[in-house]
């Protein structure tokens, strides 16, 4: 079986999503992968009714797109197109490729309905990353209500290159670790809350990497005293500052709901101690108390953070727990091999239905 898998990443994330997704080919699936970035700027297709607005003015560049795939559907005469991130295939363009179609959702339900739910009807299969959605449904049952064929719960992962591979069980936690606290992400404004809480409380300590803009600069000075700029941090940067940290705070924008972000997987990758949010949902992905730490408020972080700092014993050993299991269950490879099972079978009961 050959999958081609369609994804949109620039400059050193281009580089290992190829060249990761192209080494999980085994003898029985091959990935090829597609980048479909380049083309034109994400912003001009981010919603749906953009996409359709290009497709309508026929877009020089997104045809250009569409002739591409097609011509290496037919030369590597794959059996599937698996897209991924900000979906730029309109669904009257899908529904004349001949071959099994696979969505991949990796965004949270803030933007579902900008992004995911507007295309399901043009997929074959849909593979959701989170089973999180709402305090009404999971996202299994909302995407039956959209009419979805089938669907899958397949999580995001850990890729090679946003990890050391040279560390094993045995000195994963061996390196100095002079970073209390660290987060990396982007700084929405739901998130502020707790990150402003987490500066207010541990000062320089706690050490903050992110893409931030002049206004949401000054607001987080003058709201949560966060004295200087908020730098940013390339990807090439994630791995040496997570190495040297000792715990890894994730917040996730709508909390619970939008539970099963990258770095849910590059914390513990990097042996960080992970506290989380998420709720019920975070134990789908990892043991409670054993390979991750939840956290229901800003309050019970602070306190679990201030917990954790001064217990060094049991901040290593979940760490090293949170670390075998990513390394068992959760490594980019394994997981796309999994996702070609799960394709293949999906394939196989559209073909038998």
């Amino acid at each position: 079986m050959k999958i081609i898998y369609s994804f949109n990443k620039r400059g050193f994330e281009e580089d290992y999503w190829a060249r990761e997704i192209a080494a999980a080919s085994t003898t029985d699936c091959q990935y090829i992968p597609f980048n479909h970035g380049p083309y034109l700027e994400p912003a001009l297709y981010i919603r749906a009714q953009l996409l359709d607005n290009l497709y309508y003015q026929q877009d020089r560049r997104l045809l250009q797109m569409y002739a591409d795939v097609q011509d290496r559907v037919r030369t590597s005469r794959a059996d599937a197109l698996l897209v991924d991130n900000c979906f730029p295939y309109h669904p009257e363009f899908l529904r004349r490729l001949p071959i099994y179609k696979v969505l991949r959702t990796s965004d949270g339900p803030m933007a579902t309905y900008d992004r995911d739910f507007a295309y399901v009807h043009a997929y074959d299969h849909v593979l959701y990353h989170s089973p999180a959605y709402s305090c009404d449904m999971e996202m299994q049952e909302k995407l039956r209500y959209c009419g979805v064929k089938k669907a899958d719960f397949w999580p995001l992962g850990s890729f090679q290159a946003l990890c050391d591979t040279s560390k094993n069980e045995q000195d994963i936690l061996s390196s100095k670790r002079d970073i209390d606290i660290i987060f990396i992400g982007s700084l929405y404004m739901n998130k502020l809350p707790v990150i402003g809480a987490i500066k207010q409380a541990f000062g320089r300590r706690f050490v903050l990497r992110s893409q931030a803009t002049l206004k949401k600069r000054i607001y987080l000075l003058l709201r949560y005293g966060f004295h200087g700029w908020v730098t940013r941090a390339p990807f090439r940067q994630f791995v040496p500052l997570y190495q040297r940290a000792k715990i890894g705070v994730n917040v996730h924008n709508r909390g619970k709901y939008t539970v099963g972000s990258y770095r849910m997987f590059d914390l513990p990758a990097n042996g960080v101690f992970q506290i989380s949010d998420g709720g019920e949902f975070l134990q789908r992905f990892y043991a409670v108390g054993e390979e991750v730490v939840s956290y229901e408020s800003a309050n019970d972080l602070i306190s679990k953070l201030e917990y954790y700092l001064s217990h060094d014993s049991e901040r290593a050993r979940i760490a090293l727990n949170g670390f075998r299991r990513v390394q068992r269950d959760y490594r980019i490879g394994d997981l796309l091999r999994k996702a070609g099972d799960l394709i293949q079978k999906g394939m196989q009961e559209a073909a038998s239905a």
